[in-house]
């Protein structure tokens, strides 16, 4: 059997081409040490989970499951611990919870955890009065404070993310199948929120529907004690596939298809920045067997991406590839039409899922980087109503969400100022909606899930 999508590709032939927003090491003997060392260790994730994925990745595509991703802006070494874990996960489930019941469809659940350790950026360096330095690029490649020796790339940082990604692994796993992810459990949660929510009667009759619906079950005798279904889930991992050193260091043939999979994660995706079709991103992303995602910006055109399209999944097999559309509040009624017909129109069978954060971010006057959550949800709103209006199916919701209560974001039921940014402002990065944030929008998201399944 073939062992990659092109019989020309090997894990590293994207050496041969442009590969954009690498960092510049100072020492490559050490770097080619440690991605050795990295290519004798186990994999994070196995070929048979990817395969188990892209299988239900199709059921998306195909209109049958509806994608959740979501997870950190970036992960941090010194805040790794059990409880953001739990936390992120925790917030998962319930957002799951809610639209499972909603839109009457399995829900696949893919994290921004384990592994997102890698961030573009939009310039190489910045300066700080007066003082330029490298850019923070991820805690894969160099440390967030603003100085020399910070933000010097050090390549075994590659090893302290694999540890950390292994251990989170293990972690998420066990909350998966340890009774943490029962489902009378996650829906207690849910009423918790809504009862402290200022727009709690909102979202009530869903609640109570819910209840309902698990009050029946149990007279049936369906509960978590004889049905594994209730008390367990599957959560899959994911991150951009951005530092290819250490992507190509994880890269196994898996012995049971000899096909090669990028054991990093279960789903890789590629961003805006590094998107270029002769680009040493795609290249690489082209051969293994993961299912992969790329990012799609307004200035998308139309032709650019079906040869995208064609590169990244030459055998147009649904499940294969996410199209993850981050175009802003003000500009997807726009924009995406034209992409969506043109894909239609010429059979590519993908899934379309929405990143309503990136198109919608702003500096606020404090200088706090920020997004408006009615801006969020208004691009979440436009991306199912296109999708409606062509007869086509609204595939997922890409999030960079924490289960903390932090203000990064504004607006929300408990209307987050720009004033309130700097009382539990933690980002490594980017701006995230926090746990109240993330599950009003899930209510939201049902609503328009629920209708669009009626129509």
């Amino acid at each position: 059997m073939p062992r990659s999508l092109s019989e020309s590709w090997t894990p590293d032939s994207w050496r041969k081409l442009a590969a954009l927003q690498q960092p510049v090491y100072t020492a490559p003997q050490r770097v080619a040490e440690v991605t050795d060392q990295l290519s004798g260790y186990p994999p994070l994730v196995f070929a048979a989970e990817a395969r188990e994925l892209r299988r239900q990745l199709r059921d998306v595509a195909e209109g049958r499951a509806f994608l959740l991703q979501g997870g950190d802006c970036a992960e941090s070494f010194a805040d790794f611990n059990a409880g953001r874990i739990r936390d992120t996960f925790k917030v998962l489930l319930q957002m799951a919870v809610v639209l499972t019941f909603a839109g009457n469809l399995p829900v696949v659940k893919v994290a921004r955890m384990a592994g997102q350790y890698a961030k573009p950026r939009s310039a190489d360096t910045e300066t700080i009065d007066g003082v330029e330095l490298p850019s923070y690029r991820g805690d894969i490649i160099n440390g967030i404070g603003f100085n020399p020796r910070d933000r010097q790339p050090d390549p075994d940082r590659m090893l302290v993310a694999y540890n950390q990604s292994a251990a989170t692994l293990n972690l998420l796993r066990a909350f998966a199948q340890g009774g943490l992810a029962d489902l009378h459990q996650v829906h207690g949660w849910n009423l918790s929120f809504l009862q402290n929510n200022p727009q709690r009667e909102r979202y009530a009759q869903l609640a109570e529907r819910l209840q309902e619906a698990l009050e029946f079950m149990a007279v049936c005798g369906v509960t978590s004690a004889n049905t594994p279904a209730i008390r367990e889930t599957v959560l899959y991992t994911s991150h951009e596939a951005l530092l290819l050193d250490y992507e190509q260091a994880l890269t196994r043939i898996d012995s049971l298809t000899d096909k090669w999979y990028d054991c990093s994660a279960h789903m890789l995706w590629i961003g805006e920045r590094t998107r270029q079709l002769d680009g040493a991103h795609v290249e690489f992303l082209s051969g293994v067997w993961n299912p992969i995602g790329v990012k799609v910006g307004p200035g998308m055109q139309t032709d650019k991406l079906l040869r995208l399209i064609d590169k990244l999944n030459p055998d147009n097999e649904a499940g294969r590839l996410t199209l993850i559309t981050r175009m802003g509040a003000d500009t997807i009624g726009k924009r995406l039409p034209s992409l969506l017909r043109a894909v239609q129109r010429e059979g590519r069978a993908v899934v379309w899922s929405t990143d309503p954060m990136h198109g919608n971010t702003v500096k606020a006057s404090s200088g706090y980087k920020t997004r408006d959550f009615d801006k969020v949800l208004r691009e979440i709103r436009d991306f199912f109503a296109v999708h409606n209006a062509e007869g086509s199916h609204p595939g997922g919701i890409h999030l960079e969400m924490t289960g903390e209560h932090v203000t990064e974001c504004t607006g929300g039921a408990w209307k987050i100022s720009e004033a309130d940014l700097a009382s539990c402002y933690r980002t490594q990065c980017d701006p995230r909606l926090n746990a109240d944030q993330v599950l009003e929008l899930a209510f939201c998201v049902a609503e328009w899930l629920r209708d669009g399944r009626a129509a």
